[in-house]
């Protein structure tokens, strides 16, 4: 069985030429695939969508999509797809083609093997020194430009710090590397709001429906980062790893809270009842 397609056929090849490897000139979502399903499958689809329509991509078609996702992850109990969908191939220079005709990879990964602590126990993580750029354009969508990410990334080797948290350039906590970040502060879960940059992450989106659905006292605005200190629970989340409490960062240190256990047993029953 294949674990790649590119525009729906098999292969590891793609046109250098390809508007993706010079400027990253397109979009991708990371999809946990479990017994054949796409977990969040329609907020996924619908932020590539948005993502498209920002870009001036094409939108590729949804149910096209979801048969190459069935296609590649077929007989695995459990993996990762990744969709890219790029403006494909241009001539040189940053102005694109008059006609776009995109170029759309699916590909499988096996699951990452997470230690079952970083859900009950927590993770340490790092406040990083590469900040993100704002840009109200390219906010909220997960567009392949990541090297802010990378950067970030690439500050630490220490294994017991497992993610970092990056700001803006005004010192605004902003998202992890990887991650989604949320506090709970006077009882009150907070969530940075992502209107000039980081990425509105499908998880982020399913446990804000949650805490208003649930009556949650729940903050969206910006956050500076000297209100960690006055965090009473820190947690991450995205797709993969669903939610990841926080318990120490630097010399702050954080209990795993009813807050954060009670988003965790609703996830948990979001994603039991099919309806994620």
């Amino acid at each position: 069985m294949h674990n790649i397609l590119i525009n729906g056929q098999p292969g590891e090849r793609i046109a250098v030429t390809d508007r993706a490897l010079h400027y990253g000139d397109g979009l991708f979502e990371t999809i946990a695939v479990i017994n054949g399903s796409p977990r969040f499958w329609e907020r996924h689809i619908s932020r590539l969508h948005r993502g498209c329509e920002r870009l001036g991509i094409p939108l590729p078609d949804r149910t096209l999509l979801r048969e190459e996702v069935g296609q590649i992850a077929c007989n695995e109990a459990a993996c990762v797809v990744k969709i890219i969908v790029s403006r494909g191939s241009g001539g040189r220079g940053y102005r694109p083609p008059a006609v776009v005709e995109p170029t759309r990879l699916v590909m499988r990964y096996p699951f990452p093997d997470y230690p079952l602590s970083r859900a009950t126990e927590g993770i340490e993580l790092r406040v990083c020194d590469t900040p993100l750029g704002c840009n109200p354009r390219l906010a909220g969508i997960k567009h392949l430009n990541r090297l802010e990410q990378v950067l970030a990334r690439s500050e630490w080797d220490d294994e017991r710090v497992v993610e970092g948290i990056m700001l803006d350039s005004e010192g605004h906590l902003v998202d992890g590397t990887m991650s989604n970040l949320f506090l709970v502060i006077d009882g009150v879960l907070c969530t940075p709001e992502l209107s000039r940059c980081g990425v509105e992450g499908v998880v982020r989106a399913t446990l804000i429906d949650l805490a208003q659905q649930q009556g949650i006292p729940l903050r969206i605005a910006p956050i500076k980062v000297v209100m960690l200190a006055r965090a009473e629970e820190v947690f991450v989340s995205n797709a993969l790893i669903g939610i990841w409490p926080v318990n120490r960062c630097g010399e702050l240190r954080f209990t795993v809270g009813p807050v954060t256990g009670r988003l965790q047993a609703l996830l948990a029953t979001t994603l039991e009842s099919g309806d994620a």
